[in-house]
């Protein structure tokens, strides 16, 4: 009698979906503050108008999960990468229903939208709104960033399979190379103001640009693989892990880069060109304060009352949604409660958003996004119950190419 032994699993993170919520607002507050004027208040004004930022803690969420897999089956013998075809069909359905039926509400509904050239329609369907100029519209100029997050999860699955030779002993050098590819994308500043683009595309807005935030997560993801798969830890993964899970210094962490990020070091805030340098620094900036607030929720055991709650947990589901949705959310806001833009009332106007945005959101996940990740997983279970056969082939005459 031979007894099979399941491969292990990889663990979950029920916190994390709190955090998205956390990211989704504050998005969403960034865009109120600039569109209320509430950047120019002093102090206060530049730490509400950096919370863009949310954009890299959105990206290393996204980095570190869908990096698990091939951490864990670098480090494993029974975990293996995830096949191609099921990633892209997952993040498909995870992301384009949705996306796409805001995409036509904005245009159908939203005045400011209307009368879209079918190039913007193209190009925001399509999400590549960042490399066709001129194509970003009104209640969606936010997407630049989901159509950044769209080719990373293109570029992922290829980083993955390139460092495919660096398993079990030599895993040991993933992080390192990770780390590399981070600085090296630094130059990317540089190297696209180099290329001469024409007017309208802010070359410095695709994926190769924002790597470090990604990147945060995918060294996140590599540590807690260490820990979890491999037998004997190196000192200096277990004193990495130690610092990272160690709260009070995270926090400290997070608030000092997101301080400097607040800074002229990082550029202006809101609306604004972005030196090289200064690039670079919002950049790293927002990479180090990313990882700092996700490692306390991966590297240590709880709890985490807050984000584990019931009103987080669900805005978690619809963070998504609350993404994809609240700047038109906010555009209509003034419209309907009479409220002129760039005339002050952020209190007002961010409490009106985030009811209204709520309702729509959860009804997006309700009637959207639910149901279409529900048909992906059904569909996916039936073709596992009931697998093709193998059709035979016919012995003929013929030429090998037939």
């Amino acid at each position: 009698m031979t007894t099979t032994v399941s491969p292990p699993r990889l663990r979950f993170f029920p916190q994390l979906e709190g955090m998205r919520a956390v990211a989704a607002l504050g998005v969403l507050t960034t865009h109120v503050a600039f569109q209320t004027r509430a950047v120019e208040w002093p102090v206060l004004g530049p730490i509400l108008g950096r919370l863009d930022l949310a954009v890299a803690l959105f990206f290393a969420l996204s980095g570190f999960l869908l990096w698990r897999p091939y951490a864990a089956a670098a480090r494993h013998a029974d975990l293996h990468e995830p096949g191609i075809a099921r990633y892209l069909r997952h993040r498909f359905v995870r992301i384009w229903p949705a996306y796409a039926v805001a995409v036509v509400a904005v245009f159908t509904l939203l005045p400011q939208a209307r009368g879209a050239s079918l190039e913007v329609w193209l190009a925001n369907l399509t999400l590549t709104q960042v490399f066709v100029p001129l194509t970003l519209a009104p209640g969606l100029t936010q997407m630049w960033s989901l159509s950044v997050e769209v080719a990373f999860y293109l570029l992922l699955p290829l980083i993955g399979y390139a460092l495919l030779v660096l398993r079990g002993d030599r895993a040991r050098f993933r992080i390192p190379l990770l780390l590399g590819l981070g600085v090296l994308s630094l130059g990317w500043a540089w190297a696209v103001t180099a290329m001469n683009l024409p007017d309208g595309i802010e070359g410095k807005n695709w994926v190769f640009g924002h790597l470090p935030w990604f990147l945060a997560g995918l060294i996140l993801a590599e540590l807690t693989a260490t820990v979890e798969f491999t037998d004997r830890p190196s000192r200096m993964v277990r004193r990495t892990v130690a610092v990272s899970a160690n709260r009070p210094l995270m926090l400290a962490v997070a608030v000092v880069f997101y301080g400097l990020a607040c800074t002229p070091l990082s550029g202006p805030v809101g609306l604004g060109d972005l030196g090289n340098g200064q690039y670079v620094g919002k950049i790293v900036f927002g990479a180090v304060a990313a990882y700092a607030i996700l490692a306390p929720l991966v590297c240590s055991a709880g709890p985490f009352r807050f984000l584990d709650s019931g009103p987080m947990t669900a805005m978690g589901r619809w963070s998504y949604a609350i993404f994809i949705w609240h700047l038109a959310v906010l555009t209509c806001v003034f419209g309907l409660f009479g409220i002129t833009p760039f005339a002050g009332d952020f209190v007002v106007v961010w409490v009106l958003t985030v009811v209204l945005t709520l309702g729509v959101s959860a009804a997006s996940y309700a009637f959207v996004e639910d149901p279409c990740r529900r048909w992906l997983a059904n569909w996916e279970r039936r073709r596992r119950a009931h697998p093709p056969q193998p059709v035979a082939l016919r012995e003929r005459a013929g030429s090998a190419s037939d």
